[in-house]
C-alpha cells in the first residue's frame, strides 16, 4: 500500500485525487519537526505547504520516500540538496496561485492609494474626516513591476487596463516579450527613480536578498509606495521602516515579511503602511488549484507514468546517465556564472557540446544549463523540465549544436550567450578526476574551478595590479583561496579570476574599481 502524508492543510479535492487512486492518505498538520522526524520514514510521498520545513535532518530519515510535493511555488521550506542525494523527487505546482497572488497585489495597490484601512477604522471610530484620506489615482501613474514572471506580467495587464505607464526589471527577459505586453524594460535603479508604484514579484534568492534597501530607497521618490506579496526578505525591513518613518516614501503593503508572523517588527507601530498576513494565495480558487496540481502530480509520480513540475529530476537511459552525470554539476555552474557576467537581456543563447560528449542525448543537459542560468532571477518553479519552455517564453532563442571532431579536449561545452549589449562566451570541461573546471572566458584561457565566491576582473596587463588585488582584499580580511589569470598578448587586456573565501560587500567592490587599471568586475555566487 503506497502512503502519503499531508502535513500541511490541503484542500479536500486534492485529497479525494490521492485517496481515489488507492493510496493511504494521512492528515496530521501542524506536527513538531520532531514527531515528524519520528514517523516519516513510513510514508512514500508527502505532501506540505509553507508552514512545514523538511530539512536535512528530516529528509535523512524518509527511507522509503518517493516524491515531496509542494502546494504552492516556493521550495524555501525544502532541502532540496538533501532531497536529490536521498533520490527523492521534488515537484511543486507553480500555477495555480498567480491569479490570486496578483489580484491581492492590486487590492494592497488600491488600499494605499485610497487610504482605505485607515479611513475604515476612522468610520468605525464614528470619525467623518473625508480631507484627511485624500489619496491619489493609479490612472496615468507609472507602475514598477520587479520580476516579470507569471504573477509579474498578470500584474503589468491589469495595470495596463487601469491605464497605467508600465515599466519592469527583469534581467531574463527579453524587451521583444516585454513590448508585446505593453511593457518597457528599464535597469533596477531607473524603474526605482521613475515610479509611482513598485511591486515586487520574484523569488527569493542569495541576488534577491535585501534587493531593495537603503541605496534603494534613496532613489525613490517621496510619492511612491511600494508592494511586496513576493518573499519578505527581498526588502530590507529596518530600511523600509526608516524610510516609512522618515517619509522617504509615502507608504508600503507588505504581505510577506522576513519572519513570520511579523509581532516583533518595528512596522506595526506605523500608520503608513498596510500589512495583511501572507493572505496572496489563501482564496478558494487558489488553494483549490494549487492541491488539485500536486495530487495530480504526485499521484502520477508514484504510479510511474509521469514526472511535471519536478525541481530536480531529468530522465536518461542508466548507460547514458552514468556517462553525463558529472556534466550537471558543470554546465549548471556554467549557467550560473555567465548569468551574472552578463549585461543586458539575453536573446540568444548557442551550446556547443564538443568531442565524445557530442554523442549522447544532451537535451537534459540544456535544461540543466537554462536552469541555472535562470535561476539567479527567476521564479522558485524553474526546474530541468521547465526551464527551456520559459527560456522561449521570455524570447531567449537557444540552440544546441555538436560537434564530434572537436580536439581541443576530449570533452568540453561551450557556451555563447549574445544580449542587447554584447557577446560572451564560457567553455568549461571535466578533469580526469571529473572535476569541473571552466577553461576559456570569452578569447582568453583560464583554467578555474568554480566555487560559492568568485571575482572576475577585466584589467590593463601592468605590473601592481595584482599586488593591489591582493593588498585591499587582505585588508578586509577576505582570503584568496585561488586565482587564476589570462592574457592574449603582454600588455594588453588580462582576465583575472579570484576564489574567495568570503563573500564581498558593496563597499570592498567600490574600493576596488578606484584602481585606473581595473576594466571590469563582477562579483560571482554559485
Amino acid at each position: 500500500m503506497i502512503k502519503v502524508l499531508i502535513s500541511d492543510k490541503l484542500s479536500e479535492a486534492g485529497i479525494k485525487i490521492l485517496k481515489d487512486a488507492g493510496f493511504e492518505v494521512d492528515c496530521k498538520y501542524k506536527l513538531p519537526s520532531e514527531e515528524l522526524k519520528k514517523i516519516i520514514s513510513g510514508y512514500n510521498a508527502i505532501i506540505v505547504r509553507s508552514e512545514t520545513k523538511l530539512t536535512s535532518d528530516i529528509i535523512e530519515k524518509a527511507d522509503k520516500m518517493k516524491v515531496i510535493g509542494r502546494a504552492g511555488v516556493g521550495l524555501d521550506n525544502v532541502d532540496l540538496e538533501a532531497a536529490t542525494k536521498k533520490g527523492i523527487i521534488v515537484m511543486n505546482s507553480p500555477g495555480g496561485n498567480t491569479i490570486s497572488t496578483c489580484e491581492h497585489t492590486f487590492a494592497l495597490m488600491l488600499a494605499a492609494a485610497r487610504n482605505i484601512p485607515a479611513a475604515h477604522n476612522s468610520l468605525k471610530a464614528k470619525e467623518w474626516e473625508r480631507s484627511k484620506f485624500k489619496g491619489v489615482e493609479l490612472y496615468s501613474k507609472v507602475l514598477g513591476v520587479i520580476g516579470l514572471g507569471r504573477i509579474g506580467k498578470e500584474v503589468a495587464k491589469r495595470a495596463l487596463s487601469f491605464g497605467m505607464v508600465v515599466y519592469a526589471f527583469d534581467p531574463f527577459i527579453s524587451a521583444e516579450v516585454a513590448n508585446k505586453i505593453g511593457v518597457k524594460l528599464v535597469e533596477l535603479n531607473e524603474l526605482l527613480k521613475i515610479s509611482d508604484f513598485i511591486t515586487i514579484h520574484t523569488p527569493l534568492t542569495e541576488d534577491t536578498t535585501n534587493l531593495i534597501s537603503y541605496e534603494q530607497f534613496a532613489l525613490m521618490k517621496p510619492t511612491a509606495i511600494l508592494i511586496n506579496c513576493a518573499r519578505g526578505k527581498i526588502v530590507n525591513e529596518d530600511a523600509l521602516y526608516q524610510a516609512l518613518k522618515d517619509k522617504k516614501i509615502a507608504a508600503a503593503a507588505l504581505d510577506v515579511f522576513s519572519q513570520e508572523p511579523p509581532f516583533g517588527s518595528k512596522l506595526l507601530e506605523l500608520d503608513n503602511v498596510i500589512l495583511t498576513p501572507h493572505l496572496a494565495a489563501s482564496t478558494e480558487e487558489a488553494q483549490l488549484n494549487v492541491a488539485v496540481e500536486i495530487a495530480y502530480s504526485v499521484r502520477d509520480a508514484l504510479l510511474g507514468k509521469a514526472i511535471r513540475n519536478a525541481a530536480n529530476y531529468a530522465h536518461l537511459e542508466p548507460e547514458t546517465y552514468k556517462f553525463i552525470e558529472p556534466y550537471f554539476v558543470l554546465i549548471e555552474k556554467m549557467g550560473k556564472f555567465i548569468s551574472q557576467i552578463i549585461e543586458g537581456g539575453a536573446k540568444e543563447i548557442k551550446i556547443f557540446y564538443l568531442g565524445e560528449i557530442s554523442n549522447y542525448q544532451v537535451d537534459v543537459l540544456t535544461g540543466a544549463f537554462m536552469k541555472g542560468f535562470l535561476s539567479i532571477w527567476l521564479e522558485d518553479g524553474v526546474n530541468y523540465l521547465n526551464s527551456l519552455e520559459i527560456a522561449k517564453e521570455r524570447g531567449i532563442s537557444f540552440s544546441q549544436i555538436k560537434n564530434r571532431e572537436e580536439k581541443e579536449y576530449v570533452n568540453s561545452i561551450r557556451i555563447s550567450v549574445t544580449t542587447d549589449k554584447a557577446q560572451y562566451l564560457l567553455e568549461g570541461t571535466l578533469f580526469a578526476n571529473k572535476e569541473a573546471r571552466f577553461v576559456k572566458m570569452d578569447d582568453i584561457y583560464v583554467e578555474v574551478a568554480p566555487s560559492k565566491h568568485m571575482l572576475v576582473i577585466k584589467n590593463h596587463d601592468r605590473p601592481g595590479v595584482i599586488g593591489f588585488l591582493g593588498t585591499t582584499l587582505a585588508k578586509h580580511k577576505i582570503n584568496i583561496a585561488d586565482m587564476s589569470l589570462g592574457r592574449k598578448i603582454p600588455q594588453g587586456i588580462a582576465l583575472t579570476i579570484l576564489n574567495l573565501d568570503s563573500s564581498l560587500t558593496d563597499e570592498v567592490i567600490k574600493e576596488l574599481l578606484k584602481n585606473n587599471d581595473i576594466i571590469w568586475l563582477k562579483y560571482v555566487k554559485l
